[in-house]
């Protein structure tokens, strides 16, 4: 497929019957392969910056959204943690230019700060920078934050934490919670009750949560308790988004809203999970066209495309799943969408031979490399 294929594609698509954002990596230039940087030895965020390739970041965002998904700006797949601060706003900044069809949520965290020092520092931080990304016109997503669970936080600081920086913002927001399979220092995020007494204190501004505990039970739990104030869970399970996002049919006298209000967008709320998922990234093409069947009614046709579709990326997010950006990267690559496989800090070496090989045969067989 050529670098330029997503000009070609129609920008009539019917909507996609979930909400759904691919959540992006960021691509870098082809002169980093002499740099010195690795995940023994990573590179600053200031020379990593200078890395990154703007251009075919912006090409990869543009054509996700061609084909109907929102983005995902700054987040883990785009190595939030090694990139910092400055590099996620310009990301945000540049989401913010494209004017996306499809809109944009990006990230909030505290690393404008060198060191969290308190939890007022913390707290005053991550609302600094979703404040910042509302303002551009993007929904926040406050991202886990490290501090938290590294320090031994209690169900009520963390409550009390979330509550004070969501009651400095207008909303709409998500909040976020990302297992330690892909981030170690998240063992034990959300002790107790504490995200659902967060939830139920903030339903006004608070539209859901994104899971990314490849839990699946769980998580349709909890997206049923949370239905009925109007609120939804934005699905990180890359290894059962087929499933969540079929869900199933109504319950016999389910009494849910119709509908739920994002950034003027109307989403029809259901006994399924939308989508905040790394592997979109990977899996666009099919996956929209399965979407789309199942907007149509064709369950049989949706499971057909997004079968295949759901066993790459569990390949790619194979364990250590961490690196999982490997693969989007790899399948990016084969698509002609950006001119090299990797990533910061060389992260893309993580993964063997096998591997690459693997991502390619699944990739064919899930027709994410369309004709070629």
């Amino acid at each position: 497929m050529s670098a330029d294929r997503q000009q070609n594609q129609p920008s009539s698509l019917a909507p996609l019957p979930r909400l759904c954002y691919a959540a992006l990596h960021v691509v870098v230039r082809g002169g980093y392969s002499e740099v010195d940087h690795s995940l023994e030895h990573p590179g600053s965020p200031q020379e990593i910056e200078h890395w990154i390739d703007w251009k075919a970041t912006a090409r990869l965002r543009r054509f996700v959204d061609s084909l109907g998904f929102g983005v995902a700006e700054a987040m883990d797949t785009a190595q939030r943690f090694e990139i910092g601060w400055p590099s996620a706003r310009r990301l945000i900044e540049l989401c913010s230019s494209l004017e996306l069809r499809n809109g944009f949520v990006a990230g909030a965290g505290s690393d404008q700060l060198d060191a969290v020092g308190s939890k007022t520092e913390l707290i005053d931080a991550v609302a600094e920078q979703a404040e910042f990304i509302d303002e551009l016109g993007g929904v926040p997503v406050l991202l886990p934050m490290p501090h938290l669970s590294t320090n031994g936080a209690s169900e009520r600081e963390y409550v009390d934490v979330y509550s004070a920086i969501i009651d400095q913002l207008a909303g709409p927001l998500f909040l976020h919670w990302l297992g330690e399979m892909f981030h170690p220092a998240m063992r034990g995020y959300f002790p107790g009750n504490s995200l659902e007494r967060i939830l139920a204190r903030h339903a006004d501004k608070v539209r859901g949560v994104k899971l990314s505990l490849l839990d699946e039970e769980f998580e349709v739990r909890l997206r049923r308790r949370i239905a009925m104030r109007g609120q939804i869970v934005l699905t990180g399970d890359d290894y059962h988004f087929a499933r969540l996002l079929e869900g199933h049919p109504p319950a016999r006298g389910s009494r849910l809203p119709a509908t739920l209000e994002v950034k003027g967008r109307r989403v029809r709320l259901g006994d399924y999970s939308h989508a905040l998922l790394g592997a979109l990234d990977a899996v666009a093409e099919p996956a929209a066209a399965a979407l789309r069947a199942l907007g149509d009614g064709d369950v049989v046709r949706y499971r057909e495309l997004m079968g295949p579709a759901e066993e790459l990326a569990r390949f790619i997010f194979q364990p250590p799943t961490r690196h999982y950006k490997a693969g989007l990267a790899y399948v990016a690559w084969l698509r002609g969408l950006q001119d090299n496989p990797m990533l910061v800090n060389r992260e893309d070496l993580a993964r063997d031979e096998a591997y690459y090989r693997g991502v390619a045969s699944l990739a064919r067989r899930a027709g994410t490399l369309g004709d070629d």
